[in-house]
């Protein structure tokens, strides 16, 4: 058992849009009593973060464990469930001390609010104590914290900006988002052209990076943090690139798990990952959507992007059970003698609020690609480029408070102020 409780007790009230650290390679093994208790721990399992973890769930709670580590080795993290008292607990503890391996991590889920119970069990070393009853993401959260807690680095949220057909300007989007967060927000930010054979964001940046992402996906044998920081592209103080070679030497049918350790590295060290993912339906592009932190479905407002989107949208809901809804962005709104789709029937059709819609301008977005420059470049004061800054911030976080009433009203006071003063 691991000696010390470095851990402070979970606090249930959390925002539930907090970011949530994957759960590395490690197995994990739960003894639990109640019925209810056994399923959250069993869904947890299916949780997207868990995907690298083995996670076994059993019955009989904490003198079921002891029984089995007598002659077996014990896992990386242990999950007990006690509904008994106090000194039994804790009795069945000190027994399973004497048959736990030293780095070996347990976590209690308790059906009492006791701090003494607490103290106690955080002076036998152990990790985590949550209490009954518990939601799939309180048994993420808590087994994703005991390796990614205060002190360990910093986790990145990544960020998968994708068309709901092609042609709606997703990588646009993808490419004026991260330079929003980077340079309006002061979050570092990477974005990673996806689009091996075809993706523009060194042609949005204006960079010619000698290498890219080819280079890191590749050859994997060769990937690590000081591979990827070499590949990185700087496009400005706080935004990197990760660009794609749009060469056609070979084709790019990637594995399934042909990103996963290229994201892990990147997540590692940067608080933010924009990936522009290419419209297709593979199997790695499917894993990279449904493992992303946030989702960004860029759409036309015409038929065809209505049922994508739908499908998509429904889809990603269903594999991230836990997670927030993907947000839909409306783009090239208004095109002349164009008949539309209204943003209000979209979202009617889609069960959701358009995050964003953007109107079509053939000038400024055709001046902005031509010259290798973001929107906010081109027109720094337009709606467009406050619409990227409002939903960058609502991704990151760092949403500024609008204060438009605040502004109307501040002269008003003032004035009545000097009055009642004269």
């Amino acid at each position: 058992m691991s000696q010390g409780g470095d851990r402070t007790m979970s606090d249930m009230n959390e925002a539930e849009d907090r970011v949530i650290a994957p759960v590395p390679r490690i197995t994990i093994q739960a003894f639990c009593e109640t019925p209810d208790v056994a399923a959250s721990i069993q869904a947890a399992a299916e949780d997207r973060r868990m995907q690298k973890a083995q996670l076994k769930v059993l019955m009989g709670g904490a003198p079921a464990a002891v029984e089995a580590y007598r002659h077996s080795p014990t896992p990386n993290v242990i999950v007990l469930e006690s509904h008994g008292d106090r000194f039994a607990l804790l009795a069945l503890l000190d027994q399973l001390s004497e048959v736990c391996d030293g780095g070996t991590k347990v976590m209690v889920v308790g059906h009492v609010n006791d701090v003494i119970l607490y103290r106690e069990l955080m002076r036998r070393g152990v990790s985590e104590y949550i209490i009954a009853p518990v939601a799939v993401l309180d048994i993420v959260r808590s087994i994703s914290e005991l390796f990614s807690g205060p002190g360990a680095d910093p986790v990145g949220r990544t960020v998968a900006v994708v068309g709901a057909k092609g042609g709606v300007g997703a990588s646009t989007v993808a490419h004026n988002l991260s330079w929003a967060m980077a340079r309006q927000l002061s979050v570092s930010t990477v974005v990673v052209d996806l689009d091996i054979a075809f993706g523009t964001a060194g042609l949005d940046f204006n960079q010619d990076p000698p290498q890219g992402i080819a280079e890191a996906i590749f050859a994997p044998e060769r990937l690590d943090a000081n591979l990827v920081d070499r590949l990185l592209s700087r496009c400005s103080d706080n935004l990197s690139l990760l660009a794609a070679p749009a060469m056609l030497e070979r084709t790019t049918d990637l594995v399934e798990t042909a990103l996963d350790g290229l994201l892990d590295i990147l997540r590692s060290s940067v608080p933010c990952i924009v990936l522009d993912v290419p419209h297709a339906w593979t199997a790695w592009v499917r894993r990279t959507l449904i493992g992303a932190d946030e989702i960004v479905i860029v759409a036309a407002p015409e038929l065809a992007s209505l049922r994508n989107a739908k499908n998509l949208y429904d889809t990603l809901r269903q594999a991230r059970p836990n997670d927030r809804k993907p947000k839909i962005l409306l783009n090239q709104v208004g095109v002349p003698k164009r008949p539309e789709i209204a943003a209000a029937e979209f979202a009617k059709a889609l069960g959701t609020d358009i995050s964003a819609s953007l109107p079509f301008d053939a000038q400024l977005f055709g001046t902005a690609a031509n010259n290798g420059q973001m929107i906010a470049e081109v027109q720094a004061s337009g709606k467009i480029a406050e619409a990227f800054k409002d939903l960058g911030g609502a991704i990151t976080g760092r949403a500024e408070p609008r204060r438009s009433k605040g502004n109307l009203l501040e002269p008003i006071l003032a004035r009545l102020a000097r009055r009642k003063a004269s």
